[in-house]
């Protein structure tokens, strides 16, 4: 894209735009509002609260505990839509269940569990926090080595990096497919392939690129993965999480938390833990139906617009990103913190300034919502089910304006509990 971009380009974008009519089928409560924090929570589509409200007044209200025999399988039911829309996997390979955090330590107990005799774990020393705190008390619990693998914060981990930690000790690798801060995206086939062949298991945290970039766990060998569906997916806050195990190793995984959902025959009540042949091992209590619900209506809308052409419009809108930050804040002390090529970023965009923390906070009273990443990062994440090339084009615009009067000099700092 040139540098020189007029707002009428943008909005000639939005009319040729194959997914502009997506927007309707959310709740835009604000219209002046450029909501640029997708990658931390969806915006609640337009079906979702007629759904819930069905559900609470006839399937709770009317159905009571006679609706169960329907909502037991939900777990499940959506885990195979997930599958089939968003993961590239196989129908009985994804559950929903838990949170991003309890699904991670499962699996990574399982795969810990079974890898004999090895005593490394690899992580990202700038993955997501949870990654790297779960891990670290799984190596303390049990005596392994935890290494963290040096990671730069704006292209994201280096291949070469790994290949290079990857030995015939390592019996796990915890990594993100995009980097939560930077958005640098990963190659899941080469990163697999490299561990396969020291005999290394990998376990994907997928939380900040489901619902953007097309994912193929089936087709790249992956073997674990995890995941949010509160972001892209626009599950609502704190929706249950996912996890992904592949077909030819359920068996052989048993997670830590021996809850009655994940026993053979649970409604045999027996005396001890059997553990269910296949993944519904990998659950553990009743599921929350109320919290698992969103999910259905909010993939009715990512099927319909079909995970390519999201990827296509959502490395546009970064593409967007970059070109009207290098040509109007880059003289303001700015800089692209992500890969600038859009086949390694995911769809989100993170910019760095010394001031980024208090930048976020004046951007927002301006009526632009995005975010705060430490150090000193102002990420952008659009998403393209709802978010406008000329959604992008204002927010930029707005941030240039800010940056041109050093508007955030009143706004005080401290810390931030933006999530």
């Amino acid at each position: 894209m040139r540098d020189d971009f007029p707002r009428h380009l943008a909005k000639e974008l939005d009319a040729a735009d194959p997914l502009a009519d997506l927007r309707d089928r959310f709740v835009i409560a604000d219209d002046d509002l450029i909501y640029l924090d997708g990658n931390s929570l969806g915006r609640l589509p337009a079906a979702t609260p007629a759904h819930l409200d069905r559900l609470v007044r006839q399937g709770w209200g009317d159905g009571l505990v006679r609706s169960w025999p329907t909502w037991i399988e939900w777990s499940r039911r959506i885990g195979d839509r997930l599958a089939a829309h968003a993961l590239g996997a196989r129908p009985g390979e994804v559950v929903v269940s838990d949170s991003t955090s309890v699904n991670l330590y499962k699996l990574a107990a399982a795969a810990l569990d079974a890898a004999g005799d090895r005593s490394t774990v690899l992580v990202d020393a700038e993955d997501f926090p949870t990654d790297r705190y779960v891990l670290e008390g799984l190596a303390a619990a049990r005596g392994l080595t935890l290494r963290l693998l040096p990671s730069d914060l704006d292209e994201g981990l280096r291949l070469d990096e790994l290949r290079a930690a990857l030995d015939g000790d390592v019996a796990l690798v915890v990594l993100s497919a995009v980097a939560y801060r930077s958005g640098a995206l990963l190659d899941m086939a080469a990163v697999n392939a490299a561990a396969r062949q020291v005999g290394a298991t990998v376990l994907w945290d997928l939380s900040h690129a489901v619902g953007s970039v097309p994912i193929e766990l089936a087709a790249t060998g992956a073997d674990l993965a995890v995941g949010c569906t509160y972001k892209y997916l626009n599950g609502g806050p704190g929706a249950p999480a996912f996890l992904y195990v592949r077909r030819e190793l359920q068996s052989r995984l048993r997670q830590p938390i021996q809850g009655w959902f994940g026993r053979r025959d649970q409604f045999g009540m027996g005396p001890g833990y059997d553990p269910a042949p296949d993944l519904d091992r990998f659950l553990v209590g009743t599921p929350s139906i109320l919290a698992l619900a969103p999910l259905d209506p909010a993939l009715d809308v990512l099927a319909e617009a079909g995970i390519d052409r999201v990827r296509a419009k959502g490395r546009r809108l970064g593409e967007l990103i970059v070109t009207l930050a290098d040509a109007w804040l880059t003289p303001h002390g700015f800089r692209v913190a992500s890969p600038r090529e859009a086949d390694r970023r995911g769809s989100h965009v993170c910019l760095h300034h010394p001031e980024a923390l208090r930048i976020s906070r004046a951007l927002a009273e301006a009526g632009v919502v995005g975010d705060y990443r430490a150090p000193d990062r102002l990420r952008l994440g659009p998403a393209p089910l709802y978010t406008r090339y000329v959604d992008v084009w204002d927010a930029l615009d707005r941030l240039r304006g800010l940056a041109e009067r050093r508007g955030w000099e009143r706004v005080p700092g401290g810390p931030s509990r933006v999530t």
